[in-house]
């Protein structure tokens, strides 16, 4: 039997496309940047700084791919697909 986190890695549970300045509150496995994107806000998430902190902001060159877990995105400029958690 397959594991459901394989499945999201693979983006099989799909996922939402973002450009400009949209955002998403949906839960997400993966972050993965088509354009330069600018990320200006980040709900929850196991991705910290050198401090501990979670991040709030993160700047991906075009064709990044970032893996975590993402409660909700919000964009500046860029576009993005997040995959479903």
């Amino acid at each position: 039997m397959a594991r459901g986190d394989s499945y999201q890695l693979q983006g099989q549970q799909g996922g939402v496309y973002l450009t400009g300045t949209e955002q998403s509150l949906k839960k997400f496995r993966v972050i993965h940047a088509l354009t330069t994107t600018v990320i200006d806000g980040i709900g929850n998430t196991n991705i910290v700084d050198t401090n501990g902190l979670p991040i709030t902001t993160l700047t991906l060159a075009a064709n990044t791919v970032v893996g975590g877990q993402f409660d909700g995105v919000s964009l500046s400029s860029g576009s993005v697909i997040c995959y479903y958690a």
